[in-house]
């Protein structure tokens, strides 16, 4: 009987890896995705934002503050990517792990939610 058991924790320790290292390759894709798409699908509304570009208040809270969010989520998000197949005793392991990943997802969807609204706005009234 202890035969099986060392056969069985090798056997679980190889899928382990497999499965930690196929979970960091998603991990990574998904992180690029989320920081690459919302910019590719507002390049306008940018482009708009930016070449009215000043220094006033007003301007920058409402124009940037969606594109700020969501590089704001994406940093918090970035300490969760990074220890994804990491056991908790690791010292690279974040302790607030849950909650980097709650302000990460928050923020970044309050930033694309405002980043819609912005974009709305840079397309101009709709003719009807």
């Amino acid at each position: 009987m202890q035969r099986d058991g060392p056969r069985i924790q090798t056997r679980r320790r190889s899928r382990d890896r497999l499965e930690r290292r196929t979970a960091q390759v998603v991990g990574a894709a998904a992180f690029a995705l989320a920081a690459v798409l919302p910019f590719l699908i507002w390049r306008r509304a940018i482009a708009v934002v930016a070449e009215e570009f000043r220094f006033e208040l007003a301007y920058l809270v409402t124009g940037w503050t969606g594109y700020v969010l969501i590089a704001l989520g994406l940093l918090f998000s970035l300490p969760v990517v990074l220890s994804i197949g990491r056991r908790p005793e690791s010292r690279l392991y974040p302790r607030g792990r849950q909650a980097y990943a709650g302000w990460g997802a928050v923020l970044y969807v309050l930033g694309i939610l405002l980043a819609s609204q912005v974009a709305q706005i840079a397309d101009g009234p709709a003719d009807s």
